[in-house]
């Protein structure tokens, strides 16, 4: 349908927004908007909306919760309402698919995120034995031996200061030990390989978000810019450390050798078990192709949310000192001076409510995007094929009709009962998203940011350094755009 006619079928209906404008849509305003967003820091507040959603924030605010944008000739409708949020992710009917990915991003990552239909539900019946509790069990000595390289390597920093603190950026330190940690659980013994995939993954990510964001020529991605090209470059050199890495254990499976402690190797062992079945002559299992992808989501998803989660968790613990004491007590009461373990964990009742409230005002991925493939009423709208139809998580998790009029304050008391009771709808609270594609990852985010929150707390108090600047920015990831300067002190024993 042409831009124009679906304008006007979703303005008949009560659908408000930007009118369409040939060819870019909004594309440019909204880059100039995003580009004014963080061209300086903000007060340190956490109503952060404005500075890393400027286009929603304006569209929502100018024409209601239910609103229209442009994407060049592609309608995005803003849906707000968590009844029918709820509808769209639960996709009972299959009504609803994945918006189509920027084809940029998937150079980053693809894998089960981007996929519908029969291709998703095999690699999530593929890849589910990996995220099972007893296998997060099995990985808590890699997580603990990347959390105590970081508590040594602090407590150096302290006593090179000279200082009884240190000025440091945790951002860096904290995306360095969830790469690590990737690393170890992800590839084991090829650890090394794996850090080398977080660097080019990193470079890669900053490149992708530079491109998009800013850039509205059409077709921008196939000119020979030196950008474009380091692009392709990193792409290809992750595709061949991984295939490589594939192809061995591959080999060595088939050999009787069976490494299946990390999730590389779960993952081939489960898809080696798919292998031996068929079904009408078709194997049930991913190519290598397929694992790629798979090793390469892994590794972006896994790190990125738990790097995003846990710098703004110390962030928001050096501005509010008091619920830092609480869970300071909270962790010496379960643990000691012992080092935590899976079972403690699970009784850490002010970190699990702090980080939770982290996610709300926090959340690492900010919104979704899905996309009508036919004609469909939701609510008491019926949108046509192809619209595309965006969960702004960051500004349902901030809207005072669902979370009070303190809806923008750090209260974790808010999740002393738990999830659902924490707010006046208990389904508007998406920073995992949900339904059946709810994030495969989120024990493993979680169970890691509770481990590293716990050990940083048995060693160091810390504060917001003074050079530091709030200024909050989706980079792919919620990230800070200026780093996030602490003052570290190590505490008495």
């Amino acid at each position: 349908m042409e831009p124009k006619k679906l304008e006007r079928l979703l303005k008949d209906q009560g659908i408000k927004g930007s009118p369409y404008k040939f060819l870019l849509g909004d594309l440019r305003d909204n880059a100039r908007l995003m580009r004014e967003a963080i061209s300086r820091p903000i007060p340190l507040t956490h109503d952060i909306v404005p500075r890393v959603f400027p286009v929603f924030h304006q569209l929502v605010k100018t024409h209601g919760k239910m609103c229209v944008t442009w994407f060049g000739p592609i309608p995005q409708v803003t849906i707000m309402d968590p009844v029918l949020v709820r509808e769209i992710l639960s996709n009972k009917f299959g009504h609803f698919a994945k918006a189509k990915n920027n084809p940029l991003v998937l150079l980053l990552a693809s894998g089960l995120v981007s996929y519908d239909g029969e291709k998703w539900a095999k690699h999530r019946r593929i890849i589910n034995p990996a995220f099972h509790q007893e296998k997060l069990k099995l990985m808590m000595p890699a997580f603990s031996t990347s959390c105590v390289e970081l508590i040594n390597r602090w407590n150096k920093l302290v006593d090179s200061s000279g200082e009884k603190h240190c000025e440091l950026d945790v951002w860096p330190e904290i995306q360095n030990l969830t790469g690590d940690v990737i690393s170890r659980t992800a590839f084991g013994s090829s650890y090394e390989e794996g850090r080398q995939i977080f660097q080019l993954q990193r470079e890669l990510a900053q490149l992708i978000v530079e491109i998009i964001r800013f850039t509205i020529i059409p077709g921008y991605r196939f000119l020979p810019t030196i950008r474009n090209i380091r692009m392709r470059k990193i792409a290809k050199e992750i595709r061949k450390i991984l295939g490589d890495l594939i192809s061995k254990r591959i080999k060595a499976m088939k050999m009787g050798d069976v490494h299946n402690e990390d999730l590389l190797g779960i993952l081939i062992e489960s898809n080696f078990k798919l292998d031996q079945q068929k079904e009408n002559s078709i194997s049930l299992a991913m190519t290598v192709e397929d694992v790629i992808e798979e090793c390469k989501l892994f590794y972006f998803a896994g790190q990125e949310t738990t790097a995003s989660l846990l710098t703004w968790t110390i962030i928001l613990l050096s501005i509010h000192s008091d619920w830092q004491a609480r869970a300071q007590q909270e962790v010496k009461q379960v643990f000691g001076d012992n080092k935590p373990d899976y079972d403690g964990l699970h009784n850490l009742k002010i970190v699990t409510m702090i980080l939770y409230e982290v996610l709300r005002l926090y959340p690492p991925f900010s919104f979704l995007v899905r996309r009508t493939y036919k004609e469909i009423k939701l609510g008491k709208i019926t949108f046509p094929p192809e619209v595309q139809l965006a969960i702004p998580i960051l500004l349902i998790h901030h809207d005072p009709e669902y979370w009070g009029d303190d809806a923008n304050e750090f209260k974790p008391e808010r999740f002393s009962e738990g999830i659902a009771k924490a707010s006046r709808n208990h389904i508007a609270f998406y920073p995992f998203g949900g339904g059946p594609r709810i994030c495969i990852g989120q024990s493993f985010a979680l169970i890691e940011a509770k481990l590293a929150l716990a050990m940083i707390l048995q060693n160091f108090s810390f504060d917001l350094s003074p050079t530091y600047s709030h200024a909050p920015r989706s980079v792919i990831s919620l990230q800070p755009q200026y780093g996030a300067q602490i003052l570290l002190r190590r505490l008495l024993l």
